[in-house]
């Protein structure tokens, strides 16, 4: 019985930033092909990038605001593709996207959902600017409370 050599893998588990950067670009490249020959190769690189964004994720750094708007970034969205995405009015999405409003538990729902990130990136305590003082620019200033004399 012969044995036949097994064929080198086209992919492998991601093992560096350039690496993963490379799959991304692949992926863009098929997913713009839009062949169905390539449904195959674009679930595995997607596996692959999912796999690595789960445990190299930074996700951790960014306050609630700075992850959607490195998502946004990322996916090429302005606010306005938000506001079809999270069933907002433009003003409620740019009071989120600046700090004036907190996330509704629906908003992080639609949010994790859309991203396919989990719901507790979005669900983290972050400051809000406070209406009574949002007009100084020192932000030490800001979210104190002031007294009125």
């Amino acid at each position: 019985m012969k044995i036949e050599r097994m064929k080198t893998l086209k992919y492998t588990i991601i093992k560096s930033k350039k690496q993963y950067n490379e799959y991304c670009n692949i992926l863009e490249e098929l997913i713009a092909q839009n062949k169905e020959a390539s449904t195959d190769e674009i679930e595995l690189l997607n596996l692959l990038i999912e796999k690595w964004d789960k445990e190299h994720s930074t996700f951790d750094d960014l306050n609630p605001v700075e992850l959607i708007k490195a998502m946004m970034e990322e996916n090429n969205m302005k606010p306005k593709d938000l506001v079809k995405v999270l069933g907002l009015s433009k003003g409620t999405v740019s009071k989120i996207l600046n700090y004036h409003k907190g996330l509704s538990k629906e908003t992080i729902r639609k949010l994790s959902d859309y991203f396919k990130v989990s719901q507790k990136a979005f669900n983290r305590p972050y400051k809000l600017v406070n209406e009574v003082n949002r007009h100084f620019h020192d932000a030490s200033l800001r979210n104190t409370k002031k007294d009125n004399f």
